[in-house]
């Protein structure tokens, strides 16, 4: 963690603005993460596949990829594109000293060897480890099971539902994933939107729309897709993806409540704050052993 403690030992109250951190991901979790750590002034970078497949569109900062930039709750994100390696440092910091998030086309995030981060985040919810490893960074932290602190983080984020949510975790692992989404209003599988055929993908509803039990909301390959509850349409894959039959492609929201489509959830939030805390206390405890 000696790049943490170079960072501030001259200027100890300019810690936040001063680390830069790789969130690798743009999801919704990812992006509350993203977004509380720019809020509280940390310059970030968020690293996406060439066609990720988001489903919360409206409040991912991933959906930068598709349509160039997006503004989620007040945090505008914009697409680094079309730049060499060479020059891809120099265009992250022009959008990071406009106080803009870049967003990178980087699957394997070789960005991290170029840019030398303070933090990286893993918040791509793969539920394992697609290549995080603990010496990435002076600090590096895993959202949510698949990661083992101590072992190829320093610390992992508890991310189910629950009276550990957001839990900074300092040694061992998450909770394993259940496969059960989260319950809203009772709602659990019902809610969720799986494509029924393999194929392109076409949406025939937008996020924030009111849908009713039955409603086609989606095509696969020509199939149709129906809503199973009612409610507002929370989230819906990009038209032109390729899915494959059972995979989850949409989701509905029976509390019916629009805003919710379009703000940052209380998970990611809850999320974000604990990696927050993990880097915070991470910082504290090299600086009491090594200052």
């Amino acid at each position: 963690m000696t790049r943490i403690i170079e960072v501030v030992a001259d200027e100890p109250t300019g810690l936040l603005g001063r680390l830069t951190v790789v969130v690798k991901g743009g999801g919704d979790l990812a992006t509350g993460v993203a977004h509380r750590l720019h809020r509280v002034g940390m310059r970030v970078v968020v690293t996406e596949l060439a066609r990720p497949m988001v489903i919360r569109r409206a409040v991912s900062f991933a959906s930068a990829v598709f349509e160039g930039e997006i503004v989620v709750d007040g945090v505008r994100a914009c697409l680094v594109d079309k730049v060499d390696a060479a020059h891809q440092v120099d265009a992250v910091h022009h959008l990071l000293d406009q106080g803009i998030i870049p967003v990178i086309v980087d699957p394997h995030a070789d960005i991290i060897q170029r840019l030398r981060p303070q933090v990286v985040v893993d918040a791509i919810m793969a539920k394992r480890n697609l290549g995080t490893r603990v010496d990435d960074a002076p600090v590096v932290i895993g959202l949510g099971p698949g990661f083992t602190a101590g072992v190829d983080v320093h610390a992992v984020i508890e991310t189910m539902r629950g009276h550990h949510l957001g839990k900074v975790i300092m040694e061992g692992s998450a909770l394993p994933d259940t496969g059960v989404p989260g319950s809203i209003e009772g709602h659990t599988r019902d809610r969720v939107l799986k494509s029924p055929g393999e194929g392109c993908f076409r949406a025939c509803a937008s996020i924030g729309d009111r849908v009713e039990a039955g409603d086609v909301v989606a095509h696969a390959d020509g199939q149709p897709l129906q809503a199973r509850i009612s409610g507002v349409l929370r989230g819906i894959l990009h038209d032109g993806l390729e899915v494959k039959e059972g995979q989850k492609v949409g989701d509905v929201d029976p509390r019916g409540v629009v805003e919710h489509c379009f703000t940052i959830s209380d998970k990611a939030r809850a999320i974000g704050g604990g990696v927050l805390e993990a880097m915070m206390y991470l910082w504290r405890r090299s600086c009491a052993s090594d200052c």
